[in-house]
């Protein structure tokens, strides 16, 4: 969405969300490790992941993901049941829910060996 002056030029609302808290707990040739913290309705911003990773949710909560070209899905977590996504992955995650929410996410950069 193009803006000026702080308003949409195409007519949508203009959405300002609290950012999520990224905190990299290891970051090595092999992986990086952050733990995302969301209040309700904060987001981690667009962004495209670089490698496969791995989440691993330390809370249970619903997350929206705003997908490009303006598609949307809801994900449900649960704490400790991880999943994994591919290399490439595009996206803005926002905490839809009415309670913080966390997950750990591993980035593999590079398999030992």
């Amino acid at each position: 969405m193009s803006t000026t002056s702080g308003l949409p030029l195409d007519g949508g609302p203009l959405r300002c969300r609290e950012p999520a808290t990224a905190t990299v707990q290891v970051d090595n040739e092999h992986v990086r490790v952050t733990r995302w913290d969301f209040n309700p309705g904060a987001e981690t911003g667009w962004h495209r992941h670089g490698w496969l990773y791995v989440v691993v949710p330390v809370t249970d909560g619903t997350l929206l993901l705003e997908l490009p070209g303006g598609e949307t899905m809801t994900a449900d977590l649960k704490a400790g049941l991880a999943y994994s996504r591919t290399a490439g992955t595009e996206h803005n995650v926002v905490n839809a829910g009415t309670a913080p929410l966390s997950f750990v996410e591993t980035e593999v950069k590079a398999l030992p060996g």
